[in-house]
């Protein structure tokens, strides 16, 4: 049974830092990834890494986000600096199998909320 466990969320003021973390049990994953959702809007993409390290993200993080994952522990996690406003919002971890189809996990989702 796989399970994705968030930590990390909570209240900073703006340009504070941050760091989530997530571990992945039941399961080799694949591509691995934060999403968020602010109210009133979609789930979007944060950053996502791949198994060898490979990394994409959102415009609006470059250079204040930074995704990283350890294999041998199936944890992924996200540094946030330079905290916005605008970065309000549930953030869900997400991982795609390796093993045994594709499909993809997600986490309960943690808030972060970031105060003016």
């Amino acid at each position: 049974q796989v399970q994705l466990v968030e930590s990390g969320g909570g209240l900073v003021q703006t340009g504070g830092p941050l760091r989530l973390s997530c571990a992945a049990s039941g399961n080799i994953f694949s591509r691995m990834g934060w999403y968020r959702q602010a109210p009133g809007k979609q789930r979007e993409l944060v950053e996502g890494i791949s198994r060898s390290g490979n990394t994409n993200y959102a415009d609006s993080v470059k250079g204040r986000f930074t995704i990283s994952r350890d294999n041998a522990k199936n944890t992924v996690y996200l540094q946030m600096n330079s905290l916005k406003p605008e970065d309000t919002a549930v953030y869900y971890c997400s991982a795609d199998a390796a093993l045994f189809g594709s499909n993809t996990y997600w986490g309960q989702g943690t808030q972060v909320t970031v105060s003016s």
